[in-house]
């Protein structure tokens, strides 16, 4: 008898009545949790965080709603980090009659892994026969050979269409065509920068779901443009033994990079030589990779702040500032070839300690912050204003300008799927328009007692006691600071955690 997670979109068809009946199916042989009716809450989250570590299997169901459901992304990373620490749970993704490529993250945990059709065509007992024989060890039919090339791409491509009323979905990167995307004054000194010929170094930071990875992905549509060459690393994707191993962290690097690069991969060649990490390092880049490559390459690094709790970080960051500081150097001119582009919700002050080692007080610094009355006032037009001028103040009291909860918003009532009304009075409601959001970051506070702490502080007494957990709180996107005041992002954030943190 299998453990086994089922992960699916509530409230959505058929997402809920397939999973239902798989659920109802595979019972009768193994013990297989659903959440449907679990009240949201910490012992909510202790028990899912559980229920996937004592799984041996997580189906995960994959359709157009749930693919930009935040809590299926946060059970599906969660599984995959399990997977990578203790061997299970193992992932069986099922595609409800959805063939789009999978976007950026979940390609990244799910490419690699064969999948599960439904359609109705051919019923839910095909599906099940299907998910019976992976769980005894047999392979899903489908694989990613057999979706569209831009699946392959190496730049991730913004969420599929299939919109209602010709708008964007607000989640994930944001097409820089689209007419929903708000340029920012800061974007043009990003993109005027990207196009310089003797390198530079780009820092974006911002809180979580402010629009960084969305300049990121503009930043490198300017740049091929350029006929600069990308490699593109999200450091949460390095497993857990490389960031607990300096020699093992570095190796990854140079290999991933190879591979990105569709190099020959000469790792064990320069780790031979008698150096230091970053010095084998400094080499492969300098007279292996960029000499091979003979043109300009940017290497773009999301969520740099993934390495923060390591041993190395401090090594790691210098090296890049050292690589900053060789463009200048005259015996050194292959620098100029290479642009850096660091991504991060952390202050990067956090992230070394000596300024002068640092990558990310030099060259531009594009900090990022929540769209103003001014912009949301845009952005509303652009969705043919489905809200009044005293509605637009409303939003902005209830959401504080945050880019994405913004978006969400509009496109809800804009494509008719809610009213204002409904809207303001269903905010904070588990199954209201922003559930799976804040569920997400519930989910996420699981565990952090010293950031559910912090938010209590904050939301209590306006300050936070421990400048650390701060910064932690605003790296995830739940606080901000105004002068030596601080407080929830957003409104929706201080009622919603006032509830259910029990302040």
């Amino acid at each position: 008898m299998a453990r086994i997670f089922i992960s699916y979109k509530r409230n959505v068809s058929p997402d809920a009545d397939v999973a239902l009946a798989v659920f109802k199916s595979l019972s009768e042989q193994h013990s297989v949790f659903i959440d449907q009716t679990m009240a949201v809450g910490t012992v909510w989250a202790k028990r899912i965080e559980a229920e996937l570590a004592q799984s041996d299997f997580l189906i995960s169901f994959l359709s157009e709603h749930s693919v930009s459901s935040e809590m299926v992304k946060a059970e599906i990373e969660t599984a995959h980090r399990l997977g990578n620490e203790q061997g299970h749970p193992r992932i069986l993704p099922v595609r409800l009659d959805y063939h789009e490529p999978l976007q950026y993250p979940l390609s990244a945990y799910l490419n690699p892994i064969n999948w599960a059709l439904w359609t109705a065509a051919q019923g839910t007992p095909h599906l099940i026969e299907e998910l019976r024989r992976g769980i005894a060890g047999g392979a899903l039919a489908g694989t990613t050979e057999l979706l569209p090339s831009s699946e392959s791409e190496a730049i991730p491509s913004p969420f599929p269409s299939a919109q209602p009323l010709s708008l964007d979905l607000p989640e994930g990167t944001i097409d820089s065509d689209s007419n929903f995307y708000i340029k920012r004054t800061t974007d043009q000194t990003a993109l005027d920068a990207i196009k310089r010929k003797n390198g530079v170094t780009i820092t974006i930071k911002g809180p979580r779901q402010m629009g960084k990875s969305s300049l990121l992905m503009r930043l490198m549509e300017t740049a091929m443009k350029e006929n600069k060459r990308i490699a593109f690393l999200d450091f949460q994707l390095f497993d857990k033994q490389a960031l607990s191993n300096a020699d093992l962290f570095f190796q990854q690097f140079c290999s991933w990079l190879s591979d990105e690069l569709e190099l020959e991969n000469k790792v064990a060649e320069y780790w031979s030589l008698p150096l230091g990490n970053s010095q084998r390092c400094e080499r492969y880049m300098s007279r292996y990779l960029l000499k091979e490559l003979g043109c300009p390459l940017v290497l773009a690094m999301d969520e740099v702040e993934s390495i923060f709790e390591t041993d190395f970080r401090t090594d790691f960051f210098s090296m890049l500032r050292s690589w900053h500081n060789g463009r200048a150097k005259p015996m050194t001119p292959i620098w100029k070839q290479l642009d850096l582009t660091l991504v991060t919700s952390t202050e990067p002050y956090q992230l070394i300690e000596n300024l002068n080692q640092s990558p990310f007080n030099v060259g531009e610094v594009i900090d990022l912050s929540d769209f103003t009355l001014a912009e949301v006032t845009e952005l509303n037009r652009r969705h043919n204003s489905p809200f009044t001028p005293e509605g637009v103040n409303r939003l902005m009291g209830l959401l504080n300008g945050h880019p994405y909860l913004t978006r969400r918003a509009l496109y809800l009532v804009a494509s008719g799927r809610l009213s204002v009304a409904d809207l303001f009075a269903q905010a904070t409601d588990d199954h209201g328009p922003f559930g799976d959001h804040l569920r997400y970051h519930l989910f996420r506070l699981h565990k952090q007692d010293a950031l559910v702490q912090g938010l209590r502080q904050v939301i209590r007494n306006q300050s936070c006691q421990d400048e650390k957990v701060f910064f932690r709180l605003r790296g995830a996107g739940l606080v901000r600071r105004e002068g030596k005041t601080e407080a929830p992002r957003c409104q929706l954030y201080a009622d919603y955690f006032q509830e259910f943190l029990h302040v």
